[in-house]
């Protein structure tokens, strides 16, 4: 199965599929309202919004996997993103990312990434290259302007 099929619902509640983004580069984060890394949706937005028009978005995805940090509903998560770090990037609607339950996309991309298994905790980051291909995977403490994350978003886009 292509990336591109992988049905998903948007945090508005629409059906889509990842065929959305075909084309495009793409870092998909799991992420929630109440951890420590939370923060890291300041500098999202800000690759998002920089990179945006060179074929570059982020996708938010909320789960509550890891300490119940995502306890919110859809609404709750979006008016918490909005308000509080202007996001503007795509959001999914809250899945779980990891264990027997989780979603088909979370399935694809622990399984086909450079380094395989288990999401371990929020704010993990695969880069997804135009071609749909996982091409790369950063853990948590991977900040968004961390220079490995750039240099692999610049690869990916040039």
């Amino acid at each position: 199965m292509s990336i591109y099929e992988i049905p998903f619902k948007t945090i508005d509640g629409d059906e889509t599929t990842f065929a959305d983004f075909k084309g495009k580069a793409v870092l998909i984060v799991n992420v929630a309202s109440e951890c420590g890394y939370t923060p890291q949706y300041a500098g999202l937005q800000t690759l998002h919004s920089e990179l945006a028009d060179k074929g570059f978005t982020v996708l938010g995805v909320p789960s509550n996997d890891f300490g119940a940090q995502e306890p919110g509903s859809d609404g709750d998560i979006q008016t918490f993103c909005s308000s509080k770090y202007a996001v503007s990037f795509p959001m999914a609607s809250k899945i779980p990312v990891k264990g027997d339950g989780k979603h088909p996309l979370y399935a694809f991309l622990t399984g086909n990434a450079p380094t395989t298994g288990e999401v371990e905790w929020n704010f993990e980051k695969f880069l997804i290259g135009k071609d749909g291909a996982v091409v790369g995977r950063f853990k948590s403490d991977v900040a968004p302007d961390a220079a490995e994350l750039r240099a692999a978003i610049d690869a990916v886009l040039n």
